[in-house]
């Protein structure tokens, strides 16, 4: 009887299958991300194709776009002047803002003439307005509160013209985007009305700032008209319920205190209303 050699277990094939099977799935799976590369690479120049015809199409409009996000990167750069002095950049921002108020002009008042009309109609406008808020404050010191309403402004309006370009690109594209400026536009009417309440205070800190030399006699003078201005506007009813609830408040506070101190509220509240403008009567049909 002869002994049987047992051959040992080999294990060369199931090695060599299991190589080739991870061969095979690696090359399919560079197969498939080359696949989806070469897909969004045509998408991206898609979008990139669509956003140059925009801007090509609407040039006043994205010229807006661009200066709004140069006022916010410059505040944030007064905020943290890193790159740039705080003087500079708070003369950056308000030149920013002048060169969006004039393009505003440009936009929804017609041609420039000497006439009565032309004129009401130009001091009518907002963006007249803030053209007036640059030219008040650009010789005085740097401050920040006289930032915050512009700021806030750019922020609103640049969210709502970001959003409608990634609806250009694609309803998926930059969801973190999204999201922020869902955020900004729930917030729009505190933002407005946050805006409203700084332009008030920017009022006795300007006669503060005249009084320490950093600003010039005219300043709260010239400020005193642009809130006149601001509370008479169409478009913008939020600086008149700011000045209500503001009235509200301290005649509240005057209730409340000592009548001698309620004497002195309600003669500051008597003497802010004699500098308000009187409503206009309504045009006979």
């Amino acid at each position: 009887m002869s002994a049987s050699t047992e051959q040992p277990p080999r294990f060369d094939s199931a090695n060599e299958n299991a190589t080739n099977e991870n061969a095979t799935n690696g090359g399919t799976q560079q197969g498939q991300q080359d696949q989806q590369q070469q897909q969004q690479q045509p998408q991206t120049q898609n979008a990139a194709a669509k956003l140059l015809q925009h801007f090509q199409t609407n040039r006043i409009d994205s010229a807006l776009w661009a200066l709004r996000l140069l006022v916010i990167l410059f505040t944030i750069s007064y905020v943290l002047p890193i790159f740039t002095s705080q003087q500079s950049a708070f003369s950056k921002v308000l030149l920013a803002n002048a060169a969006i108020s004039a393009l505003r002009l440009h936009q929804r008042v017609p041609a420039f003439s000497f006439s009565r009309e032309f004129l009401a109609r130009l001091f009518a406008e907002d963006s007249c307005h803030y053209m007036m808020y640059s030219l008040i404050f650009f010789s005085i010191r740097p401050t920040l509160l006289v930032l915050i309403p512009v700021a806030l402004y750019s922020v609103l309006h640049a969210s709502s013209y970001s959003l409608k370009l990634l609806d250009l690109i694609g309803q998926n594209s930059w969801w973190g985007a999204r999201f922020i400026i869902s955020i900004v536009e729930f917030q729009a009417a505190n933002i407005l009305k946050a805006t409203a309440f700084c332009e008030i205070f920017i009022m006795p800190y300007a006669i503060v700032m005249t009084f320490m030399s950093h600003a010039g006699l005219m300043t709260p003078i010239m400020y005193y008209h642009y809130l006149v201005m601001r509370y008479s506007s169409r478009r913008n009813p939020y600086p008149r319920t700011a000045f209500a609830e503001l009235r509200i408040t301290f005649e509240a506070l005057a209730a409340r205190s000592p009548p001698a101190i309620g004497k002195v509220i309600r003669g500051g509240i008597g003497f802010v209303n004699r500098l308000a403008p009187q409503p206009q009567p309504a045009p006979t049909q």
